[in-house]
């Protein structure tokens, strides 16, 4: 195959007060022949399958010559995208052998992430294995140990992971620009029916258009239920609710900026509070998670929140607060704010002491922060933003995943990398379910008593 050279990004490293900045990275894709492309196979071609490979598709060199899935309608979809000679199955065995397919991409439910990509790395395929990378962390290792034994390449889809932003921040937390970590923030508000995951069920449905069996897999044997296949996130069975869809996005963009390994013990509450559909998992979850002093990072603490019925619209924030400042990152903007620590004791504290006494305190106090500024950023509120024609997050992790396999390379997001974040995620969902706090190995990856 034909090299690709890895992007570059450029960034300016210091900043005027207010100023706004554009961030930039220039591609460098190379020029492939049709005998030269990347093949890939879909396996789960439903709404995130189709994004993915969307995402996919628009690197260079990248063709799709078959999808999977359990409901026949996908399958028609997948051929009105992609074309009516592309090859389609319910058995994604089948899919896994054929010669043609150097990688593919999992975009199952949550259940049948191990299963399919242990196969699939063992077929000799190259595998982007949608996040949570496991339902269960107890599976991580499985997949690690695929991967190594088979040499290939595989990428765990959290696809914010190779944004623009998240390389800006990942710079300025290494510069100081907010001092020591001391606390993150995370959260997100849906305001919507299928932000809840009350994604539509169409008409055809039916034990002869959808392979309910099949899509049961390991889960406890249940009656033919459409809504169980088309909401599956809804249902503990298949999924890992808001932890697994939601909190291990975070997890993923902070242990990369700050080099972490992940926490070592979490406390989670929530409920149903609304959504009372028949959905085993909560649609209000609140986890605080403790992080340990490392050599990348001082010891911190976590909130995590997700709340599917918002009542002021919905948003979503990430937000690392530190000892000199906050830095906040989105999908397309990083804010730095910097102030200046006030210690002069004010009209507040000193109202118990009479006049001459605030005379002497206001007149011997001495204004010492107890930290020094070593960011080259000034004081104030400083926002670098991605470009109009930015390519998007999306792209560039999956541009990352074909140039390892290109380049015989590394991937950003490995499995090793890919169980700590889901089993950090996870264990919001085991502290919710025994009502109890719970304790994690970030190092051996496994968790505690």
């Amino acid at each position: 195959m034909a090299s690709a050279a890895m992007s570059t990004a450029p960034f300016i490293l210091s900043a005027s007060k207010g100023e706004r900045l554009v961030l930039s990275r220039t591609y460098k894709d190379g020029l492939f022949s049709a005998n030269d492309h990347i093949n890939i196979g879909l396996i789960g071609s439903g709404i995130q399958g189709i994004y993915d490979t969307r995402a996919a598709l628009s690197v260079d060199g990248v063709k799709i010559v078959a999808a999977c899935d359990l409901y026949t309608g996908r399958l028609d979809r997948a051929k009105e995208l992609w074309g009516k000679d592309l090859f389609v199955t319910r058995d994604y065995r089948k899919l896994l052998d054929r010669k043609d397919i150097d990688a593919v991409i999992v975009a199952t439910p949550d259940h049948w992430h191990k299963k399919i990509a242990v196969d699939a790395l063992k077929a000799g395929k190259h595998v982007y294995c949608e996040k949570p990378m496991v339902q269960k962390w107890e599976d991580g290792n499985e997949i690690i140990s695929a991967q190594k034994s088979s040499g290939k390449i595989c990428q765990i889809g959290s696809q914010g992971m190779s944004s623009l932003t998240n390389e800006k921040a990942k710079q300025l937390y290494k510069e100081g620009a907010i001092g020591d970590l001391v606390l993150l923030d995370f959260y997100n508000d849906r305001y919507s029916a299928e932000g809840a995951w009350q994604y539509p069920i169409p008409p055809d449905q039916s034990p002869d258009t959808v392979d309910f069996d099949t899509f049961l897999g390991n889960a406890p044997k249940v009656a033919y239920d459409p809504t169980r296949f088309f909401r599956w996130r809804n249902y503990k069975d298949y999924g890992t609710g808001v932890a697994g869809d939601l909190f291990v996005h975070a997890f993923s963009s902070l242990h990369y900026m700050i080099d972490s390994f992940g926490p070592t013990s979490a406390l989670a509450t929530g409920g149903l509070r609304y959504w009372k559909d028949g959905r085993d998992v909560p649609d209000v979850s609140i986890t605080l998670y403790d992080f340990p002093k490392t050599e990348t990072h001082s010891a911190f603490n976590a909130v995590f929140r997700v709340n599917f019925i918002a009542g002021s619209g919905g948003g979503s924030g990430f937000k690392l607060v530190g000892t000199e400042g906050e830095m906040e990152i989105g999908w397309n903007t990083v804010s730095v704010r910097r102030s200046k620590l006030n210690m002069d004791p004010g009209d507040y504290s000193l109202v118990a002491f009479t006049e001459k006494t605030q005379g002497a305190i206001r007149s011997n106090h001495s204004t010492v922060s107890p930290k020094s500024r070593n960011s080259v950023l000034q004081t104030g509120t400083t926002t670098w933003e991605s470009p109009r024609d930015y390519k998007g997050a999306h792209h560039d992790h999956f541009h990352n995943f074909f140039t390892a396999i290109r380049e015989k390379g590394k991937a950003i997001q490995d499995p090793t990398f890919g169980l700590r974040a889901a089993g950090a995620a996870l264990l919001a969902n085991e502290s919710y379910y025994t009502k109890s706090p719970v304790k994690w190995d970030p190092i051996e990856m496994k968790m505690m008593g």
